[in-house]
């Protein structure tokens, strides 16, 4: 027999509602960690001592990420997962010398350090519900396609 037929790639793992809660949640996380990464290194750009590109590159990759992520793609989770980890050692050793900070006799930066070593701690946890989203969302397996055949013509 001499059929055709349209053949129809679906990801049925994408169709459930806790896939796009996940995805959502980790996009989300991701806007939210560069975002304050982008506070605390403009906020505290002339205190950085050169550390301005690294912070810099780290957001960037963050919003990268989320939009990949936006469009289903599994390969950046583990990616994104690493760098939350780097994130969050880097905020943790950074808060305290944030809040050290400010006293007298030191350079105020843009914005007030004791509120730039609050984002800091608060980058932590974000960083790390990031961690957390990205692996499950790994785990849920969202590259899984199964092919539709429909109709003969």
């Amino acid at each position: 027999m001499g059929g055709t037929y349209d053949v129809a790639i679906r990801h049925p793992n994408r169709e459930t509602a806790q896939s796009k809660a996940t995805k959502a949640a980790i996009v989300f996380l991701l806007l939210c960690s560069a975002g304050l990464i982008f506070i605390i290194t403009f906020g505290g750009w002339s205190a950085l001592q050169g550390a301005q590109i690294f912070a810099i590159a780290f957001a960037l990759i963050d919003v990268l990420s989320a939009y990949y992520v936006s469009r289903w793609n599994r390969g950046i989770l583990p990616v994104s997962g690493a760098l939350a980890v780097f994130v969050a050692v880097l905020a943790a050793i950074a808060a305290p010398a944030w809040f050290a900070r400010d006293k007298s006799g030191f350079h105020n930066p843009a914005l007030n350090p004791s509120l730039l070593g609050l984002l800091c701690i608060v980058l932590i946890p974000v960083s790390l519900l990031l961690l957390g989203f990205a692996m499950r969302g790994f785990n849920q397996q969202w590259n899984i396609e199964v092919e539709e055949h429909h109709g003969e013509s």
